[in-house]
């Protein structure tokens, strides 16, 4: 008898995704694992039961976690949910710790051997199981589709006998994986393109999809970025100088994507109200960074703010949500990458090795402590639950001013009219 693996239905209301497909179900039953799928988990991702069902699941409940060895989850688990976990249980998540310590003490009190699957180291090894880059993809992509949306002119130039329409100009703040999608997406649409980022690498990144790049070039940008390629938090005296370049700049942009964000930090402070009040009626501002305080002033999380001047300022929260089935699709993927590396291929079962660089980058708690570098803290009290987990082969003991007027946005449209139930 094999190890259990369980997928549940996503609890959060906004969350359409689902960390399994029937793709990687057939793989983890590959594995040695018997996999149950809670009814209606991947749903909103357009999978239905059945083709979990065919792919080899067990089509469960959400009582069926109590008795899993692994959980694959998108969000962390709440505190409720906890309760019904068996000390022990590997979960593996988007656990956004950052700033939720009680969420985190939680965890660690659960007994849960958690993952946080966006500390995945960025090395050749771990590319596959790359989270954020897969998920950031796809938001890159939706942003700008949404700002097209919105934006009442055509994207590309159009030269017709009745005249000529000109191209939008499309400003990207932030070359990370979602900027460099942006801006590739909004090329491919006609649109000329610009963008900014404070890491030196990202100009050549910026004139190969054939934009144009634009930031102030001094000592501090050249050292801008951190050996794991992540942005550094730059200092109030570049943040002046770049806000001044760049206020000029985005007077005369049609649309502005942001996506600025800094591992551990709230998202660093872009578009000025003056800035948006300098822009065309009109224009279009994408704040990807919303969820973590936003880029751009003004912006509110789950909103579309309409400025007194006729700027839409789009505040969509979880982004790849709004792509639900190919982001699910991605996620699933990566968590499989994952996860077949904690697994010993002799006797099919779960052996996580402590010291490998993959887990040690990412275990979040273990045994009734937080574990990682970033969060560890005391012991915590175990929380109680149904009954101790089996013995796993190979294992150790274990709110910014509103603009004039503003519509709440809609769940994503795969969750509308769906009862509540992703990062």
């Amino acid at each position: 008898m094999g190890q259990t693996i369980f997928i549940p239905r996503e609890l959060d209301a906004i969350e359409p995704r689902v960390a399994a497909s029937p793709d990687t179900v057939k793989r983890l039953a590959g594995l040695g694992f018997n996999v149950i799928v809670e009814s209606g988990a991947g749903t909103a991702s357009r999978i239905p039961d059945e083709e979990f069902g065919k792919a080899g699941a067990v089509i469960g409940k959400a009582a069926d976690v109590a008795k899993a060895d692994v959980v694959l989850k998108v969000r962390r688990p709440d505190e409720a949910e906890l309760k019904a976990y068996r000390p022990g249980t590997a979960v593996i998540a988007i656990m956004d710790p950052y700033g939720n310590d009680a969420a985190v003490d939680a965890l660690a009190r659960a007994g849960a051997t958690a993952f946080s699957m966006e500390f995945m180291p960025r090395i050749t090894r771990a590319q596959s199981m790359d989270v954020l880059s897969s998920q950031a993809n796809l938001a890159g992509y939706q942003a700008v589709i949404d700002a097209a949306a919105e934006y009442d002119r055509a994207l590309p130039m159009m030269m017709t006998a009745a005249g000529t329409v000109p191209a939008a100009k499309a400003f990207i703040m932030g070359v990370g994986v979602a900027g460099l999608q942006a801006i590739a997406t909004a090329r491919r649409l006609g649109a000329v393109v610009t963008a900014t980022d404070v890491r030196p690498a990202a100009k050549e990144q910026v004139a190969s999809l054939g934009a144009k790049f634009l930031a102030v070039e001094d000592e501090e940008f050249k050292a801008a970025e951190t050996a794991g390629g992540y942005a550094k938090e730059m200092s109030k005296e570049y943040q002046a100088k770049q806000a001044a370049l760049t206020a000029e700049h985005i007077a005369k942009q049609d649309i502005v994507i942001t996506t600025a964000l800094i591992p551990g930090r709230p998202a660093p402070k872009l578009v000025s109200a003056a800035m948006v009040a300098s822009m065309k009626p009109g224009s279009v501002i994408v704040d990807l960074a919303v969820e973590r305080g936003g880029n751009v002033e003004g912006a509110v999380p789950g909103q579309v703010v309409t400025t007194a001047n006729g700027v839409k300022i789009i505040g969509h929260l979880n982004v790849p949500g709004r792509v639900a089935a190919s982001a699910s699709l991605l996620y699933a993927r990566n968590l499989f990458a994952f996860l077949e590396t904690l697994v010993d291929k002799t006797t099919k079962t779960l052996a996580i090795n402590r010291d490998d660089d993959l887990v040690k980058a990412t275990m979040l708690t273990d045994g009734g402590q937080v574990v990682h570098p970033a969060f560890i803290g005391k012991p915590a009290v175990m929380i109680a639950s149904a009954e101790p987990a089996k013995p796993v082969a190979g294992e150790k003991p274990a709110a910014p001013k509103k603009a004039a007027t503003s519509r709440k946005l809609a769940a994503p449209k795969s969750l509308a009219n769906k009862p509540k139930g992703i990062a």
